[in-house]
């Protein structure tokens, strides 16, 4: 079967691509990169300061069109068993599932399988199936 392609593949334009890193985490080893809003009274960042750190806003968000979109052009949908494999049967070609962390691998092989039946493609049909040549 061929490489199942999305219905419409959209240019995916990221606004930001950087991390928003916290203010003075570069400085002290016991602040941590992760973002924290800065809150104090005189705080430069806070204020917005020419040559500041950028705060995260409403403005960075992503397109609606384009939100949770992976390059291929499909959004995922997580599974868990064959039966949630059945809901994307209508809409194969703008979804497609990935394998929840959870399931055993008899369990997807099985999932794997239908979805081939299916037509949807699945993002990890690799995950936890050892190759017969291996044993």
């Amino acid at each position: 079967m061929a490489a199942l392609r999305p219905l419409v593949k959209p240019k995916i334009v990221k606004k930001r691509t950087k991390k928003f890193i916290r203010h003075q985490s570069d400085r002290y080893v016991k602040i941590k990169r992760n973002w924290r809003k800065p809150r104090g009274i005189d705080n430069r960042v806070r204020r917005r300061f020419k040559g500041q750190i950028l705060m995260p806003n409403i403005g960075y968000g992503s397109n609606k069109k384009t939100k949770h979109m992976l390059p291929s052009g499909f959004r995922k949908f997580l599974v868990h068993n064959v039966k949630e494999l059945e809901v994307l049967l209508m809409c194969n070609k703008s979804y497609c599932a990935e394998i929840a962390h959870n399931v055993s691998s008899k369990n997807r092989k099985a999932i794997v399988e239908r979805a081939a039946q299916l037509a949807i493609r699945v993002t990890n049909p690799n995950a936890r199936l050892r190759s017969e040549e291996n044993e």
